[in-house]
């Protein structure tokens, strides 16, 4: 009930001047219509400065990602995860992201290539357009004057050279390098580097070494020699498979001469070794400590260090520890590690679970193609994506994913020019990416794929991630 004062008070101001409220109806109406009436919605973006990677789906704004603008302000670490599913688009996104970057004149990246066809890495193209001769690393090859990396190279620290023997030896073998073991090939190592001077020492050097050992090596220890030779017995026969096994010709000799570490890009082909087999892993450890000590330099250079097929390296603990220190180092330095897989299931479960956790930690960058549901919500977990990301991913179409820099959550649709459409969507990409579908048939899933996430963010408004555009 209202008082008797403001009864009479609203009806003596309507005798001087009208009626001032009007009744109306309520209106019938969609959402679809109804959205007009509110303000437009969208994640904040990370800047203007950097390279563009396409548009944010829901707003529709230029999407433009770099970590050397981001470190140091939005981002802790300047380390990017790469997941998904084959024939989602991460072959396109690597590779137009490098393309890229190298229109910048202080960028330098390294590609680890273990995908290809037709006897070549899926890198080829691209490395003949910017006229370079990807460094193929093949066993049939390198016993024809074929590219060789030394481990023992001069230019590598003596502590780093007995590291990545150590992990070729643990990774070979599936377990750490026991008391005597370690012995046994540290005094072989010290030997070798001591008395051969005049030329490189060779993986052969240290063999020749384990087997028979010098007296010096026994008496430092008290021990007999025939003790010593028995516990470097397992470590000679597993270099032997890089000397004279199937592995040979790669790592046995002095390092190439004439590689150009100075090419604004470097595509190591490992097309031609079996990805499943024990050679990957050691090939990436061997790679990844030969361009620590011969790559990265303090010269104000931005590098990329791009690696495919990167579970070899997390999912053996020996390979990520090497690559723990690798990321560590490069942060002073700029270096930004790149790392492709297809399932986080394949490293998380896995033996090296401990150097999985750490290296992924150390990603501040995550990029997530479609998966499928279970797999989403196990990435998910491992991740912290929020909800709305986890239910979104088993949905996404070729081209569009989530990205999560560092707590910022927004879903990307990937823009690829027709200048790069010849570079990026080759034969082997069909696999990759939806290249083999017609213009129009992409356009109409690309649309599909739009109306579909408007539709999701619709049941999402009050979503505390957004903010007024």
């Amino acid at each position: 009930m209202r008082d008797p004062l403001s009864v009479v008070t609203d009806a003596f101001t309507s005798f001087l001047f009208g009626k001032v409220e009007t009744t109306r109806l309520p209106v019938r109406t969609s959402t679809g219509q109804a959205q007009a009436v509110y303000l437009p919605t969208a994640a904040p973006g990370l800047g203007d400065s950097g390279v563009i990677i396409g548009r944010e789906v829901y707003s529709g704004k230029g999407y433009i990602y770099d970590p050397f603008q981001l470190y140091g302000q939005q981002l802790p670490a300047p380390h990017w995860l790469v997941l998904g599913e084959s024939g989602n688009g991460k072959s396109a996104l690597e590779k137009t992201y490098v393309l890229r970057q190298l229109r910048f004149r202080d960028r330098q990246v390294v590609v680890l290539d273990a995908q290809g066809e037709d006897g070549v890495g899926e890198w080829n193209l691209i490395a003949q357009e910017l006229g370079i001769t990807p460094i193929r690393l093949d066993p049939m090859a390198a016993l024809d004057h074929g590219i060789r990396l030394n481990p023992l190279d001069p230019s590598i620290t003596t502590t780093g050279q007995l590291a990545l023997l150590r992990t070729i030896i643990e990774v070979a073998m599936g377990h750490g390098l026991d008391e005597r073991s370690g012995f046994a090939l540290k005094v072989a190592h010290a030997y070798v580097n001591e008395t051969i001077v005049e030329r490189q020492p060779v993986l052969s050097d240290i063999v020749e070494q384990l087997r028979h050992p010098e007296p010096e090596s026994a008496e430092a220890m008290n021990v007999a020699i025939d003790d010593v030779r028995a516990w470097g017995l397992d470590v000679a026969l597993v270099l032997d498979r890089l000397v004279d096994g199937d592995l040979r010709g790669m790592f046995d000799g002095p390092t190439t001469v004439g590689i150009d570490l100075d090419a604004p890009l470097i595509v190591f082909d490992l097309s031609h070794i079996d990805r499943n087999s024990i050679a990957m892993p050691i090939l990436m450890a061997i790679v990844g400590v030969w361009l620590e000590h011969t790559w990265i330099r303090p010269d104000r250079k931005k590098r990329i260090f791009l690696v495919e097929e990167a579970w070899h390296i997390i999912n053996s603990p020996f390979v990520a520890q090497l690559f723990q220190r690798l990321l560590k180092f490069g942060r002073r330095l700029g270096l930004s590690f790149v790392a492709v897989v297809h399932h986080l299931s394949d490293v998380v479960d896995g033996a090296a679970a401990k150097e999985a956790a750490a290296i992924l930690k150390m990603a501040s960058t995550r990029t997530i193609y479609a998966q499928k549901a279970d797999e989403a919500r196990a990435t998910g977990r491992v991740l912290g994506l929020p909800r709305w990301a986890v239910e979104i991913i088993p949905t996404l179409t070729p081209g569009i994913a989530v990205w999560d820099v560092n707590g910022n959550v927004q879903v990307v649709k990937h823009l690829v020019t027709e200048t790069e459409r010849p570079l990026v969507f080759t034969d082997r990409a069909m696999t990759e990416s939806s290249a083999d579908l017609s213009d129009d048939a992409l356009r109409a899933a690309e649309l599909e794929a739009e109306e579909r996430a408007a539709a999701f963010v619709e049941q999402h408004v009050g979503d505390p991630r957004s903010t007024v555009a």
